[in-house]
């Protein structure tokens, strides 16, 4: 440590370790990801920050019980300096006057627990356990009324190891995601992003202000530092090294070596491998339609809520990239049927989720100008069976549709599967947060609702892409039968021809 550090550290109750924990102690960023291997002083980084830099502070932990050994450390960490600690309400008051909160978020709906309440430091630690909601919700209060006191979010965390995590890839994706544009931006280069009018995230130059929408609007910094075991001291000539190597080896590349590009464990019950996904998604071209007309267009239409409307065509077994709207403007039948007539191409069917009560007006406007349109409800039941040897049953549509998929998928099938999904972690998150089990009355997959408290969002990508594949598939047969020879239209084209494109 050079004697600069030394004297920036010497009252501190937790000194950082020299390198990138240091680095990332004084980082700049509004938003900071301090994550990689396990072992690497991430908690101990988020400790330090709220004792010795700040004067309210809110460490969080997934599950609420597992704050109290954070609680425990902090409380080492502040010796004499302690004034009191509140066992009941986890918060430890320092004799300085500072306070340090520690809580969980264990449900979707426990970030309503943190309304209005205003930190100057937000800290969570495994980052990957939370949804991307809970952590934009609870930081909408990251403010100080004390002149002069520097507010800030530091999120720690190994690499995702479920899909329910991915959202951080895509978060922080110019430092972490290999598909980003702006990948690979240097560990501690700072980038800039706000939202439009419409609440999607567009980066800018600098804080701002900027004009959008017209009105000023403000940005906040964000970055990512790498944490290392080799950069503790005080872990790094321990046996811990042994330990992470024992692990198994779909943990030992997030845990041991730290790498954002591994790939991410499944549950038991998960309906399509990630793998599955993941090739589908390497196969994906922007040129691939070519040739092709639009078979099927799907649409799982927000109603105006909180979640977007998402859409997408499908042109043979090749996916379109994805036209998401978010806002009021969704509620209106009206002028979302008439986004999906400019999407549309080709005469082709168009299916609505109307499982919801969303989908109604739009199929309405739909058919009101001849366009075929299909409301796609789950709830209803179907005689279908796998197309294996099995011929299990299927408790409702639902579960047959995301069955097809799932079949559509299979790289074992002859020829191998030809379906190309465009790219994108939520698609994958998507995809993957799917369950299912075997009932009394067939194959069930667990709920929407379900989905949703896990992953922090409706899954409106994979539902449309569920829908291209099932409902979507029939009726671009039909379609196609009405229509008769014409350009190519069915998805599967023979395994050599997609690859020769």
């Amino acid at each position: 440590m050079t004697a600069d550090a030394l004297e920036a550290t010497r009252s501190l109750l937790m000194v950082p370790n020299p390198g990138p924990q240091t680095e990332a102690y004084f980082c700049e960023a509004d938003e900071l990801y301090y994550g990689g291997q396990a072992g690497g002083g991430k908690s101990g980084l988020l400790l330090g920050l709220a004792l010795n830099e700040h004067t309210d502070s809110l460490i969080l932990r997934r599950v609420n019980d597992d704050a109290k050994e954070l609680a425990k450390e902090a409380q080492e960490f502040a010796g004499d300096h302690a004034a009191g600690y509140n066992g009941t309400d986890k918060i430890l008051k320092l004799d300085t006057g500072a306070q340090v909160r520690f809580g969980g978020c264990q449900f979707e709906q426990d970030k309503e627990r943190y309304k209005g309440r205003a930190k100057d430091f937000y800290g969570f630690d495994e980052i990957p356990d939370f949804t991307k909601s809970q952590y934009k919700f609870i930081t909408t209060w990251n403010r100080s009324s004390k002149p002069g006191q520097r507010c800030r979010v530091v999120c720690a965390g190994n690499p995702p190891t479920t899909p329910e995590g991915l959202w951080v890839l895509e978060y922080w994706g110019a430092w972490l995601d290999k598909n980003h544009p702006k990948y690979p931006t240097p560990f501690g280069a700072l980038r800039w992003y706000t939202s439009d009018e419409k609440g999607e995230e567009v980066e800018v130059e600098g804080r701002g202000p900027h004009m959008i929408g017209g009105r000023e609007t403000y940005a906040r910094s964000r970055t990512f530092i790498q944490a290392k075991l080799s950069d503790n001291p005080f872990l790094s000539g321990t046996n811990y090294q042994a330990s992470l190597d024992a692990l198994p080896a779909e943990l030992r590349a997030a845990y041991r070596d730290g790498n954002f590009q591994a790939e991410i464990r499944d549950d038991a019950m998960q309906l399509i491998p990630t793998d599955w996904i993941i090739a589908a998604q390497d196969r994906w071209n922007e040129d691939g339609r070519r040739g092709l007309a639009m078979t099927a267009l799907a649409v799982d239409p927000a109603g105006g809520g909180a979640d977007a409307q998402e859409m997408a065509a499908r042109y043979g077994g090749w996916v379109s990239e994805f036209k998401t709207v978010k806002g009021k403007e969704t509620a209106d039948g009206s002028a979302m049927a008439g986004q999906v007539v400019a999407f549309r191409r080709d005469a082709c069917p168009v299916i609505v989720d109307g499982g919801g009560g969303y989908g109604g007006a739009i199929t309405m406007r739909l058919k009101d100008n001849d366009i075929e349109a299909i409301a796609f409800k789950g709830g209803d039941g179907t005689i279908e069976v796998t197309n294996d040897a099995a011929k299990l049953k299927f408790a409702n549509k639902r579960a047959m549709a995301h069955w097809r998929l799932r079949e559509a998928l299979n790289p074992d099938q002859e020829g191998g599967s030809i379906v190309a999904l465009p790219p994108g972690n939520e698609i994958k998150a998507d995809l993957a947060a799917v369950r299912w089990k075997l009932t009394q009355k067939g194959i069930l997959m667990q709920s929407k609702d379900e989905i949703r408290e896990r992953i922090g969002r409706s899954p409106g990508k994979g539902d449309v892409v569920v829908m291209l594949f099932s409902e979507g598939d029939r009726a671009a047969k039909r379609a196609k039968a009405r229509r008769g020879s014409g350009r190519q239209s069915t998805a599967n084209m023979g395994h050599q021809a997609v690859r020769r494109r």
